[in-house]
């Protein structure tokens, strides 16, 4: 009996390729460069499942496109780029992978953290000019963590990570949500629920963590800055949209904050070019998640997700299960 096909747009890690070869005749696309969509929607026609990355859309065309399709699996946590509803019409099942990065992005944004406000990234681009003088007084003075107050927009389990990190510094903790969480939570991260507005007002640092919705979509624009300390910094590992970046950049040239670490962009790959060549600005290309153990853990998922469907098995991290009425 032949075995369904499946498309990865990614060779993936050893773990993950194990399963997906076990259960599927895979097809796996490996040139450095991301596929092109037109080789992307070629190479899917006849296929059972695909395995993708965030910079793939599955959309009406794709599926359109590839009409024996029954998984669309994406290895990431946020599925933007996924049309969850034309999938369910197309009754193809959507997966993500949840959960498995929580630990790993809340060391990254704190690692942006600390980097902004220590002008990290600033001095080691001076070092390797070969023209560092030597020590002074007041060269690359930034801005302490120790005791400050740290703002976190979005309380999930990101947020949360952030925070109990936060404790080690002696930090006051404001976070704001849709939902508050219990006090239990509260106490034990000595966060305090608070509404967006004071906590602009108050943080000496702002780090996002909302998934993009509509209500989330330019969350941090001209209005937002204009609220905030001239001695903040913004930090965002969430997604690119929520920030305005045009926005963000008069804000950084009128000095209404002091810096900005972002990990995520509104048109990515493309960064505003105003942003470039600021030194107050710490520019990561998207690499929160991007450690080996974790990374091959979103790999695995996706191909558990995909393996379980043609198993019989509602996916683990289905979207829309109800698609094929599991």
């Amino acid at each position: 009996m032949s075995k369904p096909k499946v498309l990865s747009t990614r060779p993936l890690f050893p773990a993950a390729r194990a399963i997906l070869d076990q259960h599927f005749d895979v097809e796996y696309w490996t040139p450095p460069e991301r596929i092109p969509r037109a080789e992307l929607l070629k190479r899917v026609a006849d296929k059972d499942a695909l395995v993708c990355l965030l910079t793939e859309k599955v959309d009406e065309e794709l599926l359109a496109t590839a009409p024996k399709l029954r998984l669309a699996a994406t290895v990431s946590v946020g599925y933007d780029n996924i049309d969850v509803p034309a999938c369910t019409r197309h009754k193809v099942v959507a997966t993500h992978t949840p959960g498995v990065l929580d630990e790993t992005t809340a060391d990254f944004a704190w690692t942006l953290l600390m980097a902004i406000a220590r002008r990290l990234v600033e001095g080691d681009a001076w070092m390797r000019t070969g023209t560092w003088p030597g020590w002074d007084l007041d060269q690359l003075v930034g801005g302490d963590v120790w005791g400050k107050t740290l703002g976190i927009v979005g309380f999930g389990r990101i947020g949360r990570g952030v925070a109990r990190r936060a404790q080690g510094f002696h930090m006051r903790v404001l976070y704001n949500d849709q939902a508050r969480v219990s006090a239990d939570v509260e106490r034990e991260l000595r966060a305090e629920f608070v509404d967006i507005d004071r906590l602009f007002r108050e943080s000496d640092f702002v780090s996002l963590h909302v998934p993009l919705l509509p209500s989330t979509r330019h969350l941090i624009s001209t209005e937002a800055f204009e609220k905030m300390k001239r001695t903040a910094y913004l930090i965002n590992t969430s997604r690119g949209p929520v920030v305005d970046e045009a926005a963000l950049a008069v804000a950084l040239e009128q000095k209404k904050i002091a810096g900005a670490a972002l990990d995520v962009y509104e048109q990515e790959p493309k960064v505003y070019p105003a942003l470039v060549a600021r030194k107050d600005v710490i520019l990561a290309p998207h690499i929160a998640s991007a450690t080996v153990e974790t990374r091959t853990k979103m790999a695995v998922m996706a191909a558990t997700n995909a393996a379980a469907l043609f198993e019989g098995r509602r996916p683990p991290n289905a979207l829309n299960a109800d698609a094929l009425g599991l």
